[in-house]
This record gives C-alpha cells, sequence and structure tokens, in this order.
C-alpha cells in the first residue's frame, strides 16, 4: 500500500493492528497460543514421567504392549471412557454392557463425544489424546464465546481475557485432565452469549418490533443450548435457571407478562425436560431418581446424617473452597491470593461490565453454594470447584478491562498513574504468588499421571492378561481397572451400577450392604478376583481375600493408597447365610427379612423409628450348622429407645415362630408388637456367636405389621425368619 504524503509511515499498522483488534483476529489468536502453550507444559509433563514408567516396567511380559502410554491424573477419566467405549459399541448409559443401566456417569453428554474419538480410532489409552483435544477445543470456544463480556470495553480489554483466564494452574490441572470441565464450560459460556444477545435485543428494540416468533426461535435456541449445558453436568440446572429468569423479566419490561411466561419456559423447558427424563429412567431401572454419584458423595443422602449436620457440612465446605481455593490454589505467598475477589468484585463497580459482572458472580454463588453438598469436594485437586475458578478469573480480567479504563479515560495524569499502577500492582502481585502454584500443578498433573499409570493401568493390564480369564472383577473404584482389562466388575462405590442394584445407596451405609447385593449375582457371576486397596473396606478383605500381587506406587500424589493389591476370592460364607440354622426338622421357611439387605427392607416396608440410624455392621462367625466354616451376615445396630416397623407376609394361620438372627455383644432387652397385639418382651445374653432367638407368634394369616423396639442395651440382628410348623402325615391322614 502506498504511503501519501499526508499519512504518517505507521498509520497503516496501526489501523491494520486497530482492525485486528476490533475484528477479534489479534484475540483469536492469542487464544489459541495461551492454550497451546498452557497445553504442552502440562502433557510434556505428563509424557515426561509416563515414559519413565516405561523404562523400569519392560520387564513385565503384560506391560510391554504399551508403546505409547499416554495416561490421565485421575482414575475418575477412566470412568469416563468406560461410559464411551460402551457407548462406542452400541451400550449408551452403560458402564459395562453385561452390568446394564448405570446412573453414575457424571456427565450424560460428555462420553458421547468421547465415544466420537473411540470410533475415529482413538482406543485404549489413546483415548487420552482425543480427550485432550476436546480439551483445548472446548477451552477455545470459551475463550472465543466470553469475548462477548468485553464488547462495551475498548477492544484491547479483551486480550486479558486469554491470559488471565487460563493464569491459574490448579484450573488449567482440571481443563486438561480429561474431564468433562473444559466441555462444560465452553457450552456454558456459548449460553452467555445467547443469553447476552437476547437481552440487547430486548433493550434495544421499540416494543411494536418484537416479534413473537422472532422472539420463541432466538428463546428456543437458548433453551437447547441450555439442554446440552444439563447433558454436560446436569447440576447446571440452577444456572440455566439464571438465564431463563433473567431475560423472562427483560421480556416483561419490554413487552408483557405472556411473552415473558413464554421465553422461560422456553429457555428452562429443554433442560427440565432433560433432568426430569434422567430422573425418571434412574427411578424405572435403578429404583431411585437421584444418580449413583448423588447417592455416594452428596452429604444429604448421607444415611448417617440428620439436617443439622447436613447444615453445618454444607457451611464448612463453603468456608473450605473460599479458604483453599484463597489460601492455596491461588498463592504460595500467604494473603496474595485473596487480591482475585477485590479485583473480579470491580465487574460489578463499572456500568459497562456490571451485566457480566452480576452474572458471573450469580453463577460463581450459585456453583460454590451446589458444590458445598459434596462431602469430597477436598479431593481430587479440589476439581468439584473449579467452574467458581474459571468464572472468578473472568470477571477478574472483565475488573481489570475496566478499571484500566477508567483510568485512561482520567484527564488527570495523577488520577490516571495511580489507578493503573494500582489495578497492575494489584494483579502482579498475584501473578508473583500464584507462579510457584502454577509450576508446582505442572509437575503434578505429571507425577499424578504417572501414579495412574504405575498403579491402575499396570494392575489392569496384569488382570486382562490373567488365563483362564476371571468373571469378574470386585472394585473399589470404577475407572482404569474395567478400562484396561477389558473385564467385567462390580463396583463397590456403585459409580459403576449393575443390573438396578442399589449399590451407591447400601455402599454408603457400610460395605456390609454391599455385599449383601452380591448374593442376588449367579454364582457363576459373581467375582473371583478383587482389586483395592487393603485398609478401605475394613475386614472384607481378611474375611474375602486372599493376596495376590500388588502394585505400589512410588512417589503417590494422587491414588486412594500406596498399593493396590489384587485377591482371590472365596464366597463360601455367603453360601448359608440367608437360611436359618434354628429350623426344625418340620417347620418350613414362610418369609425372610434380611436386614442391611435394602432390596429385602424395601419388599417388607422396613422403616427405621425416627431418631434411629441402625448402622450397618458385618460379622463372620462359625456356622452352627458346620463348626468348620464360617457363616457371613451383615445386620444393623440397634440402641436404646431405637426401633423399627416391617411388614411380614405369607402366614396361613397355623403356629408359627419368629427367628431373630442376633449376635449379642452386651445384654439387651426389646419388645416385638406384632399386629397390635400385646408386646413381646425378649432379654437376651451376651455370647460371641451367633444365635437365632425363637419367639412365639399368635395365630396370624396374610401380611402382618411387625414393630420392634430395644428397651435397654443394643442389639445386633442380622435376619428376622418366619417359621411355621407343617402338619404331620399321620395327623392329615
Amino acid at each position: 500500500m502506498a504511503v501519501t504524503a499526508s499519512e504518517p509511515p505507521r498509520a497503516p499498522i496501526r489501523r491494520l493492528l486497530s482492525n485486528s483488534l476490533r475484528s477479534g483476529q489479534i484475540y483469536l489468536l492469542l487464544s489459541a497460543v495461551v492454550i497451546l502453550l498452557n497445553a504442552r507444559l502440562f502433557y510434556d509433563s505428563l509424557r515426561m514421567q509416563t515414559e519413565h514408567v516405561l523404562l523400569w516396567t519392560q520387564a513385565e511380559a503384560h506391560f510391554r504392549t504399551l508403546q505409547d502410554a499416554w495416561s490421565a491424573p485421575l482414575d475418575d477419566v477412566f470412568i469416563h471412557f468406560d461410559f464411551a467405549r460402551a457407548t462406542a459399541a452400541g451400550y449408551p448409559f452403560q458402564w459395562i454392557p453385561e452390568n446394564g443401566y448405570s446412573s453414575g456417569g457424571t456427565s450424560l453428554l460428555y462420553p458421547f463425544v468421547l465415544a466420537l474419538g473411540y470410533w475415529l480410532g482413538f482406543s485404549g489409552l489413546s483415548l487420552m489424546k482425543w480427550a485432550a483435544l476436546v480439551a483445548c477445543v472446548s477451552v477455545f470456544s470459551y475463550l472465543q464465546s466470553s469475548r462477548t463480556f468485553f464488547r462495551n470495553l475498548p477492544p484491547w480489554s479483551a486480550l486479558l481475557c486469554p491470559i488471565i483466564a487460563l493464569s491459574v494452574g490448579a484450573l488449567n490441572w482440571t481443563l486438561f485432565s480429561g474431564m468433562e470441565v473444559a466441555l462444560f464450560l465452553a457450552i456454558w459460556a456459548y449460553c452467555a452469549y445467547l443469553w447476552d444477545q437476547r437481552l440487547s435485543e430486548l433493550s434495544l428494540a421499540p416494543k411494536s418490533s418484537l416479534l413473537p416468533k422472532h422472539q420463541f426461535r432466538k428463546d428456543a435456541y437458548l433453551g437447547l443450548a441450555c439442554a446440552f449445558l444439563v447433558m454436560g453436568r446436569p447440576e447446571a440446572a440452577p444456572l440455566v435457571a439464571i438465564f431463563g429468569i433473567w431475560i423472562s423479566l427483560a421480556q416483561w419490561r419490554a413487552s408483557s407478562l405472556s411473552r415473558a411466561v413464554v421465553s422461560l419456559v422456553s429457555i428452562g423447558a429443554p433442560g427440565a425436560l432433560i433432568l426430569i427424563a434422567h430422573m425418571l429412567t434412574n427411578h424405572v431401572l435403578t429404583g431411585d431418581s437421584a444418580a449413583a454419584g448423588a447417592l455416594a458423595k452428596l452429604e444429604i443422602h448421607h444415611p448417617y446424617m440428620d439436617a443439622t449436620a447436613v447444615w453445618d457440612s454444607w457451611l464448612f465446605f463453603i468456608r473450605y473452597q473460599f479458604m483453599r481455593l484463597s489460601a492455596y490454589h491461588f498463592s504460595s505467598v500467604s494473603g496474595l491470593g485473596f487480591l482475585l475477589w477485590p479485583l473480579a468484585l470491580l465487574s460489578l463497580v463499572f456500568k459497562k461490565t456490571r451485566r457480566f459482572g452480576i452474572l458471573l458472580w450469580l453463577s460463581m454463588l450459585t456453583w460454590t453454594a451446589l458444590v458445598a453438598l459434596n462431602g469430597q469436594v477436598r479431593w481430587q485437586n479440589e476439581r468439584y470447584a473449579m467452574p467458581t475458578v474459571a468464572w472468578l478469573l473472568l470477571a477478574v480480567s472483565l475488573g481489570l478491562g475496566a478499571g484500566l479504563d477508567f483510568a485512561y479515560q482520567q484527564k488527570s495524569v495523577f488520577k490516571r498513574s495511580v489507578f493503573a499502577l494500582t489495578l497492575a500492582g494489584a494483579f502482579s502481585a498475584f501473578l508473583f504468588g500464584q507462579s510457584t502454584r502454577f509450576n508446582e500443578q505442572v509437575w503434578f498433573f505429571g507425577r499424578a499421571s504417572r501414579n495412574i499409570l504405575e498403579q491402575h493401568v499396570r494392575a489392569g493390564l496384569f488382570l486382562g492378561s490373567q488365563n483362564p480369564r476371571p468373571h469378574r472383577l470386585l472394585l473399589s473404584d470404577a475407572g482404569a481397572l474395567p478400562y484396561v482389562s477389558g473385564l467385567p466388575a462390580f463396583d463397590l462405590i456403585g459409580l459403576g451400577g449393575y443390573g438396578g442394584l442399589p449399590i451407591s445407596k447400601a455402599s454408603r451405609q457400610g460395605v456390609g450392604g454391599a455385599l449383601e447385593l452380591l448374593e442376588y449375582l449367579p454364582e457363576s457371576q459373581r467375582p473371583d478376583l478383587m482389586a483395592t486397596y487393603p485398609g478401605w473396606w475394613g475386614n472384607l478383605v481378611l474375611w474375602f481375600g486372599r493376596p495376590l500381587r500388588d502394585f505400589t506406587v512410588r512417589g503417590n500424589v494422587i491414588c486412594g493408597g500406596s498399593s493396590k493389591v489384587i485377591y482371590g476370592l472365596n464366597w463360601a460364607p455367603l453360601e448359608n447365610s440367608g437360611t436359618p440354622f434354628a429350623l426344625k426338622v418340620r417347620e418350613r421357611l414362610v418369609d425372610t427379612l434380611d436386614l442391611a439387605d435394602l432390596i429385602s427392607e424395601k419388599a417388607h416396608q422396613f422403616k427405621l423409628n425416627a431418631g434411629t440410624y441402625g448402622y450397618l455392621n458385618m460379622r463372620i462367625l462359625d456356622d452352627p450348622r458346620n463348626t468348620a466354616r464360617g457363616l457371613w451376615d451383615a445386620g444393623r445396630m440397634l440402641h436404646t429407645h431405637n426401633g423399627f416397623q416391617a411388614k411380614l407376609d405369607n402366614f396361613q394361620g397355623k403356629p408359627s415362630y419368629l427367628l431373630l438372627r442376633t449376635v449379642v455383644a452386651n445384654p439387651a432387652t426389646f419388645s416385638i408388637k406384632v399386629q397390635g397385639s400385646a408386646e413381646i418382651r425378649v432379654t437376651t445374653e451376651p455370647k460371641d456367636a451367633w444365635q437365632e432367638i425363637r419367639i412365639p407368634l399368635p395365630p396370624l394369616t396374610g401380611s402382618v405389621e411387625l414393630e420392634l423396639k430395644v428397651e435397654s442395651g443394643s442389639l445386633q440382628l442380622h435376619h428376622l425368619f418366619v417359621v411355621e410348623a407343617q402338619e404331620s402325615r399321620k395327623a392329615v391322614d
């Protein structure tokens, strides 16, 4: 381009830069560069440490098959991989096809995104490469949609966003970990972009030009995007409510209440339908509308916490998130991490950014409140709190941009300098404190990935190489082991699911509850190998396991224990657990209430009295029928003034008895009332052996109500059998 005499030599360059800033080209380029630099740091750290594992494990024959050992910093990433592999094979929403439907996935959408990579050839551990690509593209999309937040500020201010948004190492750790957070944030940012467009349209257009059909299409499109947000994370429902309520209020001011209601329904209904459909599916196929992850992790579902304890826990985790993020993740220098909060508040101060600042702060507060219900928010590098960090950093970039713009507009050089230097100094202090934490997170990402590879992946390869092939694995975490081994599994925590059994709810009450459910599996399908940490499940490994091999992790930073042990299993003590040993010759079993077995309890309308927790425990003692073998049973502990009600069935008016299987550690007195009849009081004597206390019942027919209450002491009750006397043949003749 020729330079005219009146045009300064650098004018074309300035004009080009100005146009590039306004058009977003420089923003786009900067976003790509920042993402790639960060991804390179974290994935280089992963590769450096996992390649170290390859060097010292070549002596293991089953490990030599790994030529390109990608890994992930969390075993939970492999839960998504499990669901993705099943989805790619035509079994969506299943952890393992043989197990049937599972509600244990934390995202409905993410496994389908990963399955696309599986179809494209990213199988095995290379699926992590696809997850890395998805993460990078998702973060890029998140930053592109977030640029709209700066539309009222000078174009240069938006350049702060890519730099600040990826300035915290802990957030980057989660974004690139292989979990669904990056995809979730990308969808949220696009919803925010559509929300802003809709609000701008409502604020600028006169009432007469607001065409209902046009409004409906725009609202429906946002509603569709919000539905994907809910599919990304079901906990996003309150975030959808923020978008919907805000736009409906603006619609009400701009036109009428009826149009506001239409907007609210159009935006909220798709996501609500997704949630309702998910809950109904869960209820039909698992018996609980809540997902397995919620049952396993949320304190509101904790069986031994009352409302006061849940409230106290919620407040504790609110404080925990604020302090853990501010005092640790944001800075290695005491106090500097707290600087982010006032910088983020600047987004509320200036009118140009206030709308976006309010949205970000509402999202932060809502998500923090939701996450505080999760009893596991303290684990896994606080990954559950990272969306809050992402929105906080976006608010910081907005606040800094608006503050610097305000300083630039000051006529006084002194004021301009003071404002600009104060803001720049505060953020520079934060960066100084964050630099050490950032480097730690890069190292931590690689070390955690190495830990998963050298323990979980190695154990999975070992299990998959066994000959003969194991029937099923018993696991304490549904992750890399079934994915790498290719074996069917039963997850004691319940995230994997099996045939609709209430595993999550049972294991939350105690491991004995989960083991009770194993009795519903055909003997040929019961696990014959177990992989777990020895200290996780009490006496389980001592009673049923035989150590075969352990996989020790060096320099553990993420695994649940330093050594994962493979056990051979022997379920013989379960075999006669469901039949009474005190049954007499001319008696038959009429009905059985197996306490601690949630399926049996539900079938008998079992209900604990108010204030009764009925803590689950399990025992294995000599079987009175054959003292050479053990008899295992799980049960409930009832203390003074504790009790329950249940319904028993199949009475036929004949002489009958209750057989109460118990282990009496201390003297106890309890009362039983059947169908409103007179109370029967029973006193037990301590005995370190199985007892089946025989209690005669009045003549009964059909179904009857039973009430049991402990008057004094404590009662450990495992089984309640109803037996009935049979008439002799001679009497019949």
